[in-house]
């Protein structure tokens, strides 16, 4: 069973929608327990980061979120849940994030002609051992909506990157925690296959 955490965050029935078109047992819950007897965690959503980890807070589910990633459950970050992975961000100064992961959340800088939001299909360069990635071509296009960006500490995690006016770490990977700038639920054929990688690892040892 895939539990999506349930933070009253938008766009978390289109990635419900998008595993159950796929087949996939789904859960949409802020339950503490329900979380960690799941077999795979997804953080999904857009919105803001304060008000986000306002929410989390609220319902207490960072420590839930800290213990699902502790046990080694594997966990996705989709969009804004890339982004509450991380220690702070430029759109919400002095509100700490999760922490899980290291670097920080910046603002796409404007340029002539960039219009912010990013938003549309932008193609990924991708470093060729993501476990997200499995079967899928370097250049495949995928949806992005977003105004910050991931500058990750580590550029080892990175596994997928964009062109924005800036170089967009688009993907990260350590060890069972997984996260992505863009919308796999919103990306065809490509994302779907990229969520169905992501159920799939922990078994046949994927």
């Amino acid at each position: 069973m895939i539990a999506i955490i349930d933070y009253d965050a938008g766009n978390i029935r289109s990635v419900e929608k998008a595993l159950m078109h796929l087949g996939y047992e789904t859960c949409l819950t802020r339950d503490h327990d329900r979380i960690l007897q799941a077999d795979h965690v997804i953080l999904p959503g857009v919105g803001s980061f304060g008000d986000a980890m306002e929410r989390l807070n609220q319902y207490g589910l960072t420590e839930t979120i800290r213990e699902v990633v502790r046990k080694g459950t594997p966990f996705l970050g989709i969009c804004l849940g890339l982004q509450l992975l991380f220690a702070e961000s430029e759109e919400a100064p002095g509100v700490p994030g999760l922490g899980i992961l290291a670097g920080r959340i910046r603002r796409i800088p404007a340029a002539e002609g960039l219009k912010i939001p990013h938003m549309g299909w932008n193609s990924l360069h991708l470093s060729g051992d993501g476990r997200l990635f499995r079967d899928i071509p370097d250049d495949t296009y995928v949806y992005f909506v977003h105004s910050y960006y991931l500058d990750a500490e580590d550029k080892g995690i990175v596994k997928a990157s964009a062109e924005y006016g800036v170089t967009i770490d688009a993907s990260v990977e350590q060890g069972n925690v997984f996260a992505c700038q863009f919308h796999p639920e919103k990306s065809s054929t490509m994302g779907l296959r990229m969520l169905s990688n992501f159920a799939s690892i922990g078994k046949e040892g994927i």
